[in-house]
């Protein structure tokens, strides 16, 4: 039995928060669903959430804005490359032409035979919308967006991660984190990740051995990590256990992320993986359920620190 169960979240460091907020709801049509501070360090910096109306599983995409701190990173290989998000098959050309109508520039491509279409983040992260036939979600409709059920975002693909060595990142996937090789070509590699009964979602690699090495610490401008969902602690502990044994020894302890409970690991090829659980409650911790998204919250143990975050903040219109 497969200790994963599809994407958790995925989550990057951005640039300016306004466009980082615009870019989501606006343009992509999703909807805030959380929207705190970053648990780790001293540096005031948001850490905003985004996905479904309710924040179902496996749509979460989560942001840190660095313009304010203005902490920058590089993109490059040996690191996360491209954010995926899965579209209803034959929606691609109206992506284009809203895309592009907003003045994004975003393109029809293909890769491993699949269509997708590719733009960037305002801070120049890639992403794609990708059409994905074996998606069985509800697609997320936004209406005061323009976005409806023929064409929104359904959630999470997956992500396409750029190595020099396309061998120990096969190893680490398949024997480490037991997904499934799906396609092995000049275009890369391609894994289907765990999930029994949810949608159908990828790991890509690319090889690019003479790019230079992306930035693996919090910095605006890179992908952070990608979160698989282990739904529960005791697998969570089980797959942790398993990649130790295997030697893959750059796993931290477990943290409290207040919505959910992670451990991280750094795979041989850089990217930074992330085994996470949601606890009870979930995002209704410290929000009405049909308000999540709303307000600005803290952690119990920022609460000494409320103002003092609150002052260090960038100006933002929610």
């Amino acid at each position: 039995m497969a200790l994963v169960s599809g994407y958790h979240h995925l989550t990057l460091s951005t640039d300016g928060v306004q466009e980082d907020y615009d870019f989501y709801t606006k343009a992509l049509g999703l909807y805030s669903v959380k929207r705190t501070v970053l648990f780790d360090g001293v540096i005031p910096v948001y850490h905003l959430y985004y996905g479904s109306r309710h924040g179902d599983a496996s749509t979460i995409i989560t942001t840190f804005p660095f313009r304010k701190p203005g902490v920058y990173g590089r993109r490059g290989t040996n690191q996360s490359k491209i954010i995926q998000q899965a579209i209803p098959v034959g929606s691609a050309d109206y992506w284009v032409d809203r895309l592009n109508g907003k003045g994004i520039d975003a393109q029809k491509i293909t890769r491993f035979g699949i269509t997708r279409v590719a733009l960037k983040h305002p801070c120049g992260i890639p992403h794609e919308l990708v059409e994905s036939p074996a998606d069985n979600r509800p697609p997320i409709v936004n209406e005061a967006q323009g976005v409806t059920a023929e064409h929104g975002i359904k959630g999470i693909y997956g992500a396409a991660i750029a190595v020099y060595d396309r061998t120990s990142m096969d190893d680490f996937l398949s024997i480490g984190l037991s997904m499934k090789k799906e396609a092995d070509n000049h275009e890369g590699l391609m894994f289907s990740v765990p999930n029994a009964s949810g949608p159908s979602s990828m790991v890509e690699v690319l090889h690019e051995a003479n790019g230079p090495q992306g930035t693996w610490t919090l910095a605006g401008g890179t992908i952070h990590h990608l979160a698989l969902n282990t739904l529960n602690e005791e697998n969570q502990l089980k797959l942790k256990a398993h990649i130790e044994g295997l030697g893959f020894t750059d796993v931290s302890d477990q943290k409290d992320r207040n919505y959910f409970k992670s451990c991280y690991v750094r795979s041989p090829g850089g990217a930074l993986f992330e085994i996470a659980w949601s606890v009870e409650g979930g995002w209704a911790l410290d929000e009405p359920a049909d308000q999540i998204g709303t307000t600005l919250v803290f952690p119990p143990w920022f609460e000494d620190r409320r103002q003092e975050l609150i002052d260090g903040l960038e100006p933002a219109n929610f």
